[in-house]
């Protein structure tokens, strides 16, 4: 199995993954039409969904930095899928509460342990985690397209169907695990490094940032594309299709730049992009806000992956922890700000809703001008041809 077999199949076990991310939000429409739940218990649902998914990111990955635990990466998937697939056979809303909440914990055993691992097979290539990170952000956005026609088929009682992703998503986590990586060289690399607190507490505030500009834009898209064109439906759905496929461009975009430019760089020109992008979105005519999406997903999804690997660098010693903050906490913290984006737009427009979004891409950017490349380290290596089942937990030993 060459090197780019293993990070295929995380990359296609992360989709699957992220699909119960993005199942939560298409099954929430449902229960409120279905059951008749009222929009403060919709957003009790979302609310398990987000806060354990995201919150709990952290914790799982202090557990991961110091001891070994691999099996994470198929129980997360499984765990993550099962939650979603019972969250429409109970009537009763604790238990449907309860579901989503299992799911939400999957996803936050989840990722931490997988960054972990994507990391050592490929051995720290910024353009390999950039595919890694791919197949979360394509998961996500196509849940939509697997949740809605299963539940209008069928029902709520057909979510069981949705399963069938956590069960492929752990086929692929445990082929990609059969071949284990040698600890040794990033094992002396977390030995040998120093963790840098104040740049790694800068870099999830500009993850921060980029969560805000992403969560606010994301509630209010649809609605600013059906009114700036005049279209139905239709156009505010187009807007949200070139949001997320221009993301997909911006992921395998920034490991590539991340590799020529250099991390920190790509990073400051992407979130500088961001705010010309971002004040076209608000401001555009009719069909040009297109465009404007179009760039701002590039802008903002551009960082995605070099954020990760940053966060790693900046905390060689809890590599499972700075997975977990930037791929968790300070990733979902930003939807904290959605319902004062929400509140704006029913005071004024949602078109004004979207003009402070325009600052928060600059003091990104000004806060990733304090950034600097981390101190450069032996990278972990990468993976072995043949399997190594007894290889050393990569993390210091404490």
């Amino acid at each position: 199995m060459n090197r780019r077999a293993p990070v295929a199949l995380l990359s296609a076990g992360h989709a699957c993954v992220d699909v119960y991310q993005g199942a939560v939000p298409a099954i929430v429409p449902f229960l409120v039409t279905g059951r008749h739940y009222s929009y403060v218990a919709a957003a009790g649902i979302v609310l398990a969904a987000t806060l354990l998914s995201s919150v709990v990111q952290p914790a799982f990955g202090m557990l991961t930095d110091r001891w070994a635990m691999p099996w994470l990466v198929p129980a997360g998937t499984g765990a993550a899928g099962l939650g979603v697939a019972l969250s429409g056979v109970s009537d009763a809303y604790p238990l449907t509460w309860a579901a989503i909440a299992v799911s939400g914990l999957g996803v936050a055993a989840y990722h931490p342990e997988s960054a972990r691992i994507a990391r050592a097979v490929t051995g720290g290539d910024h353009a390999g985690m950039s595919w890694f990170s791919l197949g979360g952000n394509l998961g996500f956005a196509a849940a939509p397209l697997l949740v809605t026609p299963v539940i209008a088929a069928g029902g709520l009682h057909a979510t069981p169907w949705l399963a069938v992703p956590a069960v492929a998503g752990t086929a692929l986590s445990l082929t990609a695990m059969r071949r284990r990586t040698s600890g040794a060289a990033s094992k002396k690399a977390a030995a040998d490094g120093r963790d840098d607190r104040p740049m790694f507490v800068r870099l999830s505030l500009v993850v921060l940032c980029r969560s805000v500009v992403f969560f606010g834009l994301s509630t209010l898209l649809a609605v600013v594309a059906r009114n700036r064109t005049g279209g139905g439906a239709d156009a505010g759905a187009v807007a949200l299709f070139v949001l997320f496929a221009g993301g997909a461009v911006g992921t395998v975009l920034g490991g590539r730049l991340a590799a020529t430019l250099g991390r920190v760089r790509t990073l400051r020109a992407s979130y500088l992009l961001a705010v010309p992008a971002v004040a076209g979105v608000a401001l555009a005519p009719s069909y040009a806000i297109y465009v404007f999406v179009a760039l701002t997903a590039i802008a903002l999804y551009t960082p995605f992956s070099i954020q990760v690997t940053l966060g790693q660098d900046y905390l060689p010693r809890r590599i499972g922890t700075a997975s977990g903050v930037t791929l968790g906490l300070a990733v979902s913290a930003g939807g904290i700000a959605s319902p004062a984006v929400g509140a704006l737009a029913d005071a004024a427009s949602p078109r004004a809703a979207l003009l402070p979004l325009i600052a928060v891409p600059a003091v990104a950017w000004l806060l990733a001008r304090l950034l600097q490349e981390p101190a450069p380290l032996e990278a972990p290596a990468p993976l072995h041809q043949d399997p190594v089942p007894d290889a050393p937990h990569p993390s210091l030993h404490r």
